[in-house]
């Protein structure tokens, strides 16, 4: 007979309506976690004890502004939780407002905080917005990871948490690797940035322009620039530097993005390059390619 766990690997969902949390949560539970959604932030202690009771060790729950002032209740909870022994993560997902107000008007749902009838003091989309994020202020300031959902599909998004979340049970910092392209925007969840685009572009190549930064002919032109590889070189060297830093000051996930122009050639190869040197370096390495296109799209680079 197993014995019954006595802490939890917990999870707690959080972020603006409309950011993709139920597609996070239905990708937690397709990997076996009990999930719980709309919780309110008081009852996480006794949701912790209820799992125990029944044997469920690994638990995912979405707690956010639907609950109003309620979720200020969020702070002391985690730190109650934590205290007791429990491995408590906070994923927050964030969405830039224009492509939030889209996706309400797609789904024709309403946002929770728009109701004409119900709150009239509340005028738009955009106010309620607005009145969400304040309410979110300070769950976000304490998650360990805030992913940037603009941009993502819900496949994407389920296909990078089960990057994120697939070593959960190993010890020492774990690290994405991200490339992107700056005409897309900055991602919002990255903690280091860097800009390739000095480097010279396959993009003006016309044999290239079909492959990505993946392929053997794109790497090859980009690391025959003379400042390539001086430039990863530089870079591993800070990430050497700044790593111990991080894991002393107690960060246990690292976001390394590097962009250029249009993220499908030569950040791709500094992002796998990157990469392969973590992971020579024992390192826990997930690497995206945010704007990689689909085949039957076009970016250019």
């Amino acid at each position: 007979m197993n014995e019954r766990p006595t802490r939890l690997q917990l999870v707690i969902i959080s972020g603006a309506s409309g950011s993709g949390k139920t597609t996070a949560l239905h990708s937690f539970e397709d990997a076996g976690y009990f999930t719980v959604d709309n919780l309110p932030p008081a009852l996480l202690p006794s949701l912790a004890t209820f799992c125990l009771e029944n044997d469920f060790a690994k638990v995912a729950v979405v707690v956010d502004a639907r609950v109003r002032e309620a979720v200020r209740m969020f702070e002391p909870n985690v730190r109650l939780l934590r205290d007791q022994g429990h491995s408590v993560k906070v994923l927050f997902l964030d969405t830039e407002d224009h492509v939030l107000v889209a996706r309400f008007k797609e789904s024709r749902r309403p946002h929770p905080f728009y109701h004409p009838l119900a709150q009239p003091q509340i005028k738009s989309i955009e106010e309620a917005i607005e009145v969400e994020r304040t309410l979110l202020e300070e769950v976000r300031a304490m998650a360990d990871r805030v992913v940037d959902t603009t941009t993502l599909t819900p496949i994407a998004l389920r296909h990078q948490l089960q990057d994120m979340y697939a070593d959960a049970d190993a010890t020492g910092m774990q690290i994405v690797v991200l490339s992107f392209g700056y005409k897309y925007g900055i991602p919002v969840d990255a903690d280091l940035v860097f800009d390739v685009r000095f480097l010279c572009n396959p993009h003006y190549v016309p044999e290239l322009q079909a492959h990505d930064g993946r392929d053997d002919v794109v790497k090859q032109f980009v690391f025959s620039d003379p400042r390539a590889k001086p430039l990863l070189e530089k870079m591993e060297a800070l990430i050497d530097y700044t790593l111990p830093e991080y894991e002393a000051e107690g960060k246990a996930y690292l976001t390394i993005a590097i962009g250029c122009t249009g993220g499908k050639h030569r950040s791709v190869v500094l992002a796998e390059a990157l990469a392969a040197y973590l992971r020579g370096r024992g390192a826990h390495v997930a690497v995206r390619h945010r704007d990689l296109p689909e085949p039957s799209q076009g970016k250019e680079a």
